[in-house]
């Protein structure tokens, strides 16, 4: 019997297969995965404008310098040290530092102040929380107008940020610190969005609203949209890194997990809790027998199974000790087309994968069903 002490050697996403939408800390986030067991698919959804080549960033910089802001907003600490590496760039690194030290300078968190401090620069204020809405408050607390106010953008949409400085009279300028383009090479996401469809991935991230945007629209061109909705709503979970990446998710109507930190560690750490959380777990012939994505786990052991195992393991396991017949379990099978001999063969596979060939009963003339533990038949009889 299964020991619930016994220490597992694989990691809380072993047997998950995950996607990563990430341009920018994409091998960051997976390594941070992968060290906890999870399989890795990466399809950047964006790719980056170089600061240095960015039109928009040189003429905001300009304004910035020529035309003195009461107060600038600084929101990442990437941004805003490209900022300040593009501004030296273009010979203007000294001229904008010295306008930078004369007006109310805004940090959004930490790493930002520590980007803002490392330019020998010092900010007046914070918010506890890393909110732009706690800033929004402040900002509007001590009246903006009349003022002149520059904010370092980031990529991200900052709903209604904008529209209420101006609606209280501010003069508000935008500084575009890198912009979002489509990827050059497509074929990564359209892999990523069919193994999102096909139910291939077990949770898909976001760590920026353009990329979530951008993976919603080119489902949209493929004409896959519906699918992709069907699949996150209900089989795939999307975690994103906050609130505001969720932000186009939400407008399709779909529910996301986030972290109360947002950062890439405790997406990760969600992810770490939520997932074995959502795997079938299962008393089948004197074992403890837990399904995930793309492996079981027998008595704690990882079991790797192939993707035809795998369907017949989920087909199985929604009616736990019932016979599936071998035309549904046919039906159950990626392409397999209508000879049941496929059946028999990825079944053999699937008890090879397992190691333990009593989990699955061969009922002779019906077909299969999962030998669950008789104190378990009442419990699953109507599932």
């Amino acid at each position: 019997m299964y020991d619930e002490q016994q220490r597992p050697d694989h990691g809380p996403l072993a047997g998950f297969t995950v996607g990563v939408t990430a341009a920018r800390r994409a091998d960051e986030l997976g390594a941070l995965l992968q060290r906890r067991g999870a399989a890795v698919l990466h399809a950047p959804a964006l790719r980056i404008v170089p600061l240095s080549d960015d039109s928009e960033l040189l003429a905001a910089t300009k304004e910035v310098i020529h035309k003195s802001p009461d107060v600038v907003i600084a929101t990442t600490a990437i941004g805003f040290r490209g900022w300040i590496e593009a501004a030296d760039g273009w010979g203007l690194g000294e001229d904008l530092l010295d306008r930078l030290r004369g007006v109310e300078l805004l940090a959004r968190g930490p790493k930002v102040k520590g980007s803002i401090r490392a330019a020998g620069l010092t900010e007046e204020w914070s918010p506890s929380s890393e909110s732009m809405a706690e800033v929004l408050d402040r900002l509007m607390e001590e009246g903006v107008e009349g003022r002149r106010i520059a904010i370092q953008l980031h990529g991200e949409p900052l709903p209604g940020f904008v529209e209420a400085l101006r609606a209280g009279g501010a003069e508000v300028l935008g500084v575009p610190v890198y912009r979002w383009m489509p990827p050059e090479d497509i074929g990564p996401v359209d892999r990523l969005l069919d193994a999102t469809v096909s139910r291939g991935l077990d949770a898909l991230t976001f760590t920026s609203a353009p990329a979530a945007a951008s993976l919603l629209s080119r489902a949209e061109e493929r004409g896959l949209l519906p699918e992709l909705l069907a699949a996150l709503n209900h089989d795939v979970l999307p975690a994103c890194v906050g609130p505001v990446t969720a932000l186009p998710l939400q407008a399709q109507g779909i529910d996301t997990i986030q972290p109360e930190r947002f950062r890439l560690g405790p997406l990760v750490q969600i992810l770490c809790q939520e997932l074995p959380g959502r795997a079938r777990t299962l008393p089948i012939a004197g074992h403890r027998v837990e399904i995930r994505g793309h492996a079981v786990l027998v008595d704690g052991e990882l079991k790797p199974v192939p993707p035809a195992g795998m369907s017949l393991m989920r087909a199985l396991s929604r009616r736990p000790g019932w016979v599936v017949a071998r035309a549904d379990l046919l039906r159950a099978l990626p392409g397999a087309g209508r000879d049941e001999h496929a059946v028999e063969t990825a079944m053999a596979r699937l008890r090879t994968a397992l190691g333990a060939p009593k989990l699955i009963q061969t009922v002779v003339k019906r077909g299969y069903r999962l030998a669950l533990d008789p104190v378990a038949d009442t419990k699953y009889a109507d599932v």
